[in-house]
């Protein structure tokens, strides 16, 4: 792979080609899970294809697996680029990368054999929490290094969201996973009762808030001026954005534990703060989509910017509806239904997705020696973008349908105070929206397809030309970068 004469783009290239590929696998397993509800016999009848162990395995493929590549790949290519310094250590961004991935696969192989904790986002047993902290610490320690040895005073705003997001999901990580280990495979939480439940959504919610939200603004406040060919509409305004969104962020954890054990007055300061979490969200996205201010002519002709600026459309209504969903009386309607998983994939395919996608094809091109965005085929760019736009629509919109059903049947009670409905009813009911959203998970999963097509077609050209991305001697166009 191309080794920059400055910089290291090796492992931005390892980084970005795996985005792809566990993005493909993790959207595989989603796909197979979410037709499971649909249709239960194709679990086949088997422990390891059951909704119970591969959903986990879904759930950390796409956010561990998918959105931790593209954020690793990202970050190392804009810490190099914003502080015009190499990184630190090319053996230590090595054992970043392959460490990484020795944790996916360990993931891959445990959780559909059940070993599981059992915690939100968290399943993975300890050994396997140990690495993830031994290789979290690494990943710090190359990307801060490289920060402390830039050539330009400035530290650029990205990094700022980058840093954040590396130092808060190291916390987050290591005091939710603290655990007592009973064998090599089994261990317990050193929390119990509501205490537990607090600190795993102190943990699930932040792990949203930073490794969901605060890393991938990181990525639009690089790659979406770079796309546009535009400054930041208000640098001020992201470093204020930047600071309110971490500020605010920690204290939203409770709004998932609304009518539990968890003490009201901790409930109501959740819902609170989620709904002042909305400013930064929102001055955030305008921030982003004002960027393009004099050259929105480029949509018509760049899908890459495409899949860029509607990211941030979808990253702005899940940060509406998610704080709506805090508010007491709505989450009484929305709680334990398919709204919320709506609400989830608004983000997950809408913003995390999508700008992943945008932010890929706007490097892949320059590991080949090409100007950014210049891949084998823009056609191909825009036939996938209108694959995902599609997908995620018919996807979160089913379970919108489904979600407001399912409360509205819940709580329907007849005059002798009975209910309405009993619970296999509603399931019945929701069968319809559980075929759309297979139908639009499907869709998504195919542009994902058309993408590694692309990126193939992109890396034999380069080869035909002479230009081998294998070589650690082949040229580089820094300037294009």
């Amino acid at each position: 792979m191309i080794e920059h004469p400055t910089y290291n783009y090796k492992v931005v290239h390892q980084f970005a080609l795996m985005t792809v590929v566990w993005g493909i696998v993790g959207m595989l397993v989603g796909v197979l899970i979410a037709a499971q509800l649909a249709w239960p016999a194709l679990n086949f009848d088997t422990a390891w294809l059951s909704f119970g162990r591969l959903r986990p395995l879904h759930t950390n493929a796409v956010i561990f697996a998918f959105g931790g590549c593209a954020l690793m790949s990202t970050s190392l290519f804009i810490v190099q680029r914003t502080c015009h310094a190499r990184l630190i250590s090319d053996k230590l961004a090595a054992f970043v990368f392959w460490g990484w991935q020795l944790v996916i696969v360990l993931a891959a192989i445990t959780l559909p054999m059940g070993l599981t904790t059992s915690k939100e986002y968290a399943e993975l047993e300890w050994p396997i929490d140990v690495l993830i902290a031994v290789v979290w610490v690494a990943y710090a320690v190359l990307f801060f290094g490289t920060v402390a040895r830039r050539r330009d005073k400035h530290i650029y705003v990205a990094n700022w969201f980058f840093g954040a997001f590396i130092i808060a999901v190291a916390i987050l990580h290591i005091i939710n996973s603290l655990a007592v280990p009973a064998t090599l495979t089994k261990s317990y939480s050193v929390y119990s009762g509501t205490v537990d439940a607090m600190v795993q959504w102190w943990y699930g919610h932040n792990a949203v808030g930073f490794f969901l939200t605060a890393g991938f603004l990181g990525i639009m406040y690089y790659f979406v001026p770079k796309q546009a060919e535009r400054p930041v509409y208000s640098y001020r305004l992201s470093v204020v954005h930047f600071w309110a969104l971490i500020a605010i962020y920690v204290w939203a954890g409770p709004h998932h534990l609304h009518f539990t054990s968890l003490p009201d007055w901790t409930q109501s300061l959740g819902m609170a703060m989620s709904l002042v979490l909305l400013a930064p969200s929102w001055g955030g996205m305008i921030n982003g989509i004002m960027t393009l201010s004099g050259a929105w002519d480029k949509l018509r002709t760049d899908p890459i910017l495409k899949f860029l600026v509607v990211s941030l459309s979808f990253y702005g209504m899940s940060t509406f509806e998610g704080p709506m969903m805090s508010i007491k009386s709505v989450n009484a309607l929305s709680h334990y239904t398919d709204w919320t998983i709506g609400h989830v994939h608004s983000g997950a395919l809408g913003w995390v997705a999508m700008i992943s996608i945008g932010a890929v094809y706007h490097l892949i091109p320059l590991m080949y020696g090409r100007k950014a965005g210049e891949m084998y085929s823009v056609k191909l760019i825009d036939l996938h973008f209108w694959l995902s736009t599609i997908g995620t629509v018919l996807y979160i919109v089913s379970m919108w349908v489904n979600g407001l059903m399912q409360g509205l049947m819940w709580r329907a009670v007849n005059s002798d105070g009975t209910l309405t409905y009993s619970f296999i009813e509603s399931v019945e009911a929701s069968y319809a929206g559980y075929v759309v959203r297979f139908i639009g998970g499907g869709i998504f999963f195919a542009g994902m397809l058309v993408m590694a097509w692309n990126i193939w077609k992109t890396r034999e050209q380069a080869l035909a030309a002479g230009i081998s991305p294998d070589s650690e001697s082949a040229p580089a166009r820094e300037a294009l970068a």
